[in-house]
């Protein structure tokens, strides 16, 4: 299989930082990253500065690994990103956040990015009236995404809808929950996007 079925927690380490890959595990003592905060390997602790070149490529593995998605997928955006009016860097971003399955796990219906790609796929998730069940399918303004009725009532939407309100809701997107639905007011600007990545050193890697 293409897709990475290995553990997460390693792909944090390898990255030097928390991608938050796990949910609640992540922010919780017992996430493997508070013990070993260097990269898996036998010479882990033991490397020599990294290139310009390396920290290119660590930044766009990071985004890859945070969305979840594969590197052709990702270089299709970059290429569609570099197609768009304005900043390569921000288009990319904002095409990624477009994406239902991290719309889902914005407004807190999944724990993860991971849960929410899952949910989506197996036909939880409807836009506007019809079920959707591709995760990488992009919302777009004045988009409604909502839980299907029948759904409502499974117990990760139930646990979701118990703690909606514990984890910032981006401005872009407005959740109802006695409804279980998301409303999209817009596409996000850069500074509304929290992401950890430097998306210049992905462009920089690409346009070489």
């Amino acid at each position: 299989m293409a897709r990475y079925t290995g553990p997460d927690c390693k792909r944090c380490r390898r990255e030097k930082t928390k991608l938050f890959l796990k949910g609640s595990k992540c922010e919780s003592p017992k996430c493997p990253f508070e013990k070993r905060p260097y990269p898996p390997g036998q010479h882990g602790r033991g490397r020599s500065k990294d290139s310009e070149y390396l920290l290119q490529l660590r930044e766009k593995q990071k985004a890859v690994r945070i969305y979840g998605i594969l590197e052709k997928q990702f270089r299709g955006y970059y290429d569609e990103a570099n197609r768009k009016q304005g900043k390569t860097g921000e288009n990319l971003l904002r095409i990624l956040e477009s994406r239902l399955d991290n719309v889902v796990y914005r407004a807190g219906f999944a724990k993860s990015r991971d849960m929410a790609r899952q949910l989506v796929r197996h036909g939880h998730i409807m836009v506007n009236g019809h079920k959707v069940d591709i995760p990488s399918f992009r919302v777009s303004p004045q988009d409604i995404i909502e839980v299907r009725p029948n759904s409502r009532e499974m117990t990760p939407f139930v646990v979701a809808h118990a703690e909606i309100g514990e984890r910032t809701v981006p401005a872009w997107l407005e959740v109802i929950p006695a409804k279980m639905r998301i409303l999209v007011h817009a596409l996000p600007a850069r500074q509304a996007i929290d992401t950890q990545v430097q998306e210049q050193l992905i462009v920089e890697l690409y346009s070489k």
